[in-house]
């Protein structure tokens, strides 16, 4: 089965990471997915943000049976030129027979590609913790939610939220930030999950994004003190050797890594039936 994951990062975001020591957004998803499908898939990655002839020699969109995009530094309503780009590659990819699933700016990308709207979030910036995110009654009946908790907290890092959905599509779970935390939709010949958080990120991966975007979160009162900010990034780096009972309780569903990638996991197993 092959795997198409949409890198929607810029080469110089990426790059970010990289002089850190970090992985990229692209390769968090390689791995997890490689992961979760216990190394089946033949996944290819792709970066139309800044290459042109972004397909593998001797592909076309049409050798796919799924479909992933990444999170992003970019904010859509800039419509540059990288953003546009991935815009008409969703419109393109709606037209193949597809399952897609989409990450944060995933989602961006898809609802607008899909005729919704994307804004700022008035609320301000979501990080690093989207809390108490709670499925619906729908989003419980939906196959991406099986076997999840009704309420749960996830990784996240957003300014911006769905302002307008898609015609006939589906919100699944929302909380006190966002209305829109996670969607269903059908485009054309493709079914698309999506959510506004991301899944794939583990503890030590946000712990140095919490290290690279420091400044960020203080100016943005994400954290109420430098002090809470460290300790917090001190366990999530340190959360397999640290017996913090207090922080193992409010983290339970994201230092345990069946919990945090349910998601994908249940859509892997979509590809599957």
């Amino acid at each position: 089965m092959n795997i198409l994951i949409v890198d929607g990062n810029e080469e110089e975001a990426s790059q970010r990471y990289t002089n850190l020591g970090m992985e990229t957004q692209y390769q968090v998803y390689e791995k997890v997915i490689n992961k979760l499908s216990n190394n089946k898939f033949n996944i290819s990655t792709i970066h139309p943000a800044f290459k042109e002839n972004y397909l593998p020699q001797g592909t076309s969109l049409e050798d796919f049976d799924g479909i992933v995009w990444t999170g992003s530094l970019l904010n859509i309503y800039d419509y540059t030129p990288s953003i546009i780009n991935q815009i008409e590659l969703a419109k393109e990819l709606f037209t193949k027979k597809n399952k897609i699933f989409g990450s944060c700016w995933g989602l961006h990308i898809l609802v607008t590609a899909a005729g919704g709207k994307i804004r700022k979030n008035p609320k301000g910036l979501e990080a690093v913790i989207a809390k108490d995110i709670q499925i619906n009654d729908i989003g419980m009946s939906h196959k991406m939610y099986k076997d999840k908790k009704k309420s749960f907290n996830a990784f996240c890092w957003h300014f911006d939220e769905t302002e307008t959905l898609p015609d006939n599509s589906i919100v699944l779970s929302s909380n006190l930030m966002s209305k829109v935390q996670s969607i269903s939709f059908e485009r054309d010949l493709s079914s698309i999950w999506a959510v506004q958080y991301h899944p794939e990120f583990d503890p030590k991966w946000i712990a140095g994004l919490m290290n690279q975007r420091e400044e960020i979160l203080l100016k943005e009162k994400s954290y109420s003190s430098l002090k809470d900010l460290q300790n917090q990034k001190k366990y999530f780096y340190n959360y397999e050797k640290l017996k913090n009972k207090e922080y193992a309780q409010s983290f339970g569903d994201l230092i345990d890594e069946k919990k945090h990638t349910l998601e994908l996991f249940n859509w892997i197993e979509s590809l599957n039936n």
